[in-house]
């Protein structure tokens, strides 16, 4: 992972997740990459604005993200290249991040309400979207280096491969070392530690530190953020998993729910 890529409307919440993953970047040496959607008003597309007049306001949201681009190089050292862009943003988005072959989309987190639980915003939409690992950083969080992650999963269904491949692959790169914490709801789950799952991942993440922990409770999400204040973990990763629009107003995605009430940045790792 030596490319990532930050999204920014140059919010609030945009400017705080820029400011973690340079932080990020600049004690592990990943590239940094800016993305910034632009798209013309209907307002002034109703004035019908003339072609020299829309190419002056491209211009000047190109040169407002430049000046962001410069002041990161001044303060940090590291030279991010931008890329503007206008359309659909998920199109985009994914273009940019195959165009850098970029490891990781970072993106800022609104704060938790109901209606976002339940509808989600930009970023927990994303997250079940895209098919890159993506970064969310919730307002409050501030980067003072990553040495645990907590790894939160359902081993008992099993993880993908190529999951523990990108889990080692950060944990690798970082040094940190990896919780694989597992909630279940049944006391039966809990009897095979020796179980196909478990063996992967003991031969997947036996390049880094880890250990594995397995927790009865039937309110997962108290549990993982229990363990979380207990463990002063530095990053949750999840995988999200994909609901019908019907199933989603019932389930409602335990990866979306912790990326908007966390305190923590959420890395969300897609099953291809």
């Amino acid at each position: 992972m030596k490319t990532i890529v930050v999204a920014t409307d140059f919010s609030k919440e945009a400017e705080n997740a820029l400011q973690y993953a340079v932080k990020m970047a600049e004690e592990h040496q990943f590239r940094l990459v800016l993305f910034t959607l632009y798209n013309i008003s209907v307002h002034a597309l109703n004035a019908r604005l003339s072609d020299d007049s829309i190419e002056m306001l491209i211009a000047r949201k190109t040169e407002e993200l430049q000046k962001l681009s410069d002041r990161i190089k001044q303060s940090s050292g590291i030279e991010a290249a931008i890329h503007f862009a206008s359309g659909d943003f998920y199109e985009e988005v994914e273009r940019c991040i195959r165009q850098y072959d970029a490891g990781m989309l970072v993106m800022g987190m609104a704060e938790k309400s109901a209606e976002q639980d339940l509808l989600g915003n930009t970023t927990t939409v994303v997250i079940h979207q895209l098919r890159t690992p993506i970064l969310a950083v919730p307002l409050g969080a501030r980067y003072k280096g990553i040495y645990h992650l907590l790894f939160a999963c359902d081993i008992v269904k099993g993880v993908q491969k190529e999951i523990f491949e990108k889990v080692q692959e950060l944990a690798s790169h970082i040094g940190a070392i990896v919780e694989v914490f597992h909630v279940s709801e049944k006391v039966e789950e809990l009897r095979d530690t020796k179980s196909p799952e478990i063996e992967l991942m003991e031969k997947e993440l036996k390049e880094v530190t880890y250990y594995y922990k397995n927790v009865e409770s039937k309110k997962i999400l108290e549990a993982i953020k229990e363990e979380i204040a207990a463990t002063k973990t530095d990053m949750l990763i999840m995988v999200p998993y994909k609901y019908g629009f019907w199933q989603s107003l019932i389930h409602r995605s335990k990866t979306r729910m912790m990326a908007s009430g966390s305190s923590i940045p959420l890395l969300s790792i897609p099953v291809d």
